[in-house]
């Protein structure tokens, strides 16, 4: 281990996963904390790191540190630019930036991913590149179609082992904002999976009437008891995703789909991608680490 590994850090708003890998990229140690960047006072994130990683980084003084996500932000401890696409391990290692502790130990910040539209407009991603390049096989050369659900929800286009293009929905963050601030939540009793009702939502999502007329369906299905109030967040959740997928699928016209996801989230996805007639497969959990690994090895760091 002192001959090669890495200490990979996927430090996003919310939560802090930091892995301590061998040489040959295979999980060691972990450790998982509601850490994001968002949850850390003053901005200490140097406390933070060394709270849960100190006794690695002591013990491996050699191994490389590599952090990605949001903590490459302007939030976060250092801001890191995009990295524009198309980009795979060797434009996205070539692209890291170094900087170090008040002990001096090298921290490597991993850049996101940016993309311009034909129309002029720009996406961005932080963090998402890291699980996407552990996803696939090194060396796979074949277009794959990639969605990460979520706050953000992403779906990638990977040609040849590199990012070509990916778009942004902002799925999970309306979704919340609809249940927790407006008054569709007025009626609902929770936010319990109901199967059924998440497809009369994909169902609902493919008829006339556009994503702002539907949703107010949501309060009249609890108004008239077409629903019970414990299953209207999950045909919440259908319509938007039914209208994400409408719009993924307009733009990339996917044959199969590879989830990166929460399974939970994951599963309603296989439910909305099948009953278009979509296979989806689901990548590992430890993508992250597994991206963080091979952007070590296309830098260097890892022998």
């Amino acid at each position: 281990m002192r001959d090669g590994g890495l200490v990979a850090i996927d430090w996003g708003t919310s939560n802090f996963r930091a892995y301590l890998l061998d040489a040959e990229g295979r999980v060691r140690d972990s450790a998982t904390t509601g850490d994001g960047i968002l949850q850390v006072e003053g901005g200490d994130f140097e406390r933070v790191l060394l709270s849960h990683c100190g006794g690695w980084l002591a013990t491996y003084p050699e191994a490389p540190v590599l952090l990605s996500g949001m903590i490459g932000s302007r939030q976060g401890w250092h801001e890191v630019p995009y990295c524009q696409c198309p980009a795979g391990p060797a434009e996205i290692a070539q692209a890291l930036v170094l900087r170090r502790t008040k002990q001096g130990r090298a921290l490597c910040f991993v850049p996101g991913l940016s993309v311009a539209s034909e129309d002029g407009g720009r996406d961005v991603m932080r963090g998402e590149e890291t699980q996407i390049l552990g996803a696939i096989e090194p060396g796979d050369g074949e277009r794959r179609l990639i969605c990460l659900p979520g706050t953000h929800s992403k779906w990638v286009e990977v040609e040849g082992g590199r990012v070509s293009r990916f778009s942004t929905f902002m799925t999970g963050e309306v979704y919340g904002a609809l249940v927790k601030h407006t008054i569709l939540g007025r009626l609902m009793d929770g936010e319990a999976e109901d199967a059924d009702a998440f497809a009369k939502g994909l169902a609902l999502a493919d008829r006339q009437g556009g994503f702002l007329n539907h949703l107010f369906r949501v309060r009249t299905a609890g108004l008239f008891g077409e629903l019970p109030g414990q299953s209207l967040a999950a045909f919440l959740s259908g319509i938007a995703i039914g209208h994400e997928l409408a719009g993924a699928f307009a733009e990339y016209r996917p044959s199969s789909v590879l989830l990166i996801g929460s399974e939970a989230l994951s599963r309603r996805y296989v439910q909305a991608l099948a009953r278009r007639g979509i296979a989806a497969a689901t990548a590992p959990s430890d993508a992250a680490a597994r991206g963080l690994y091979r952007l070590a090895r296309a830098r260097g760091g890892v022998r």
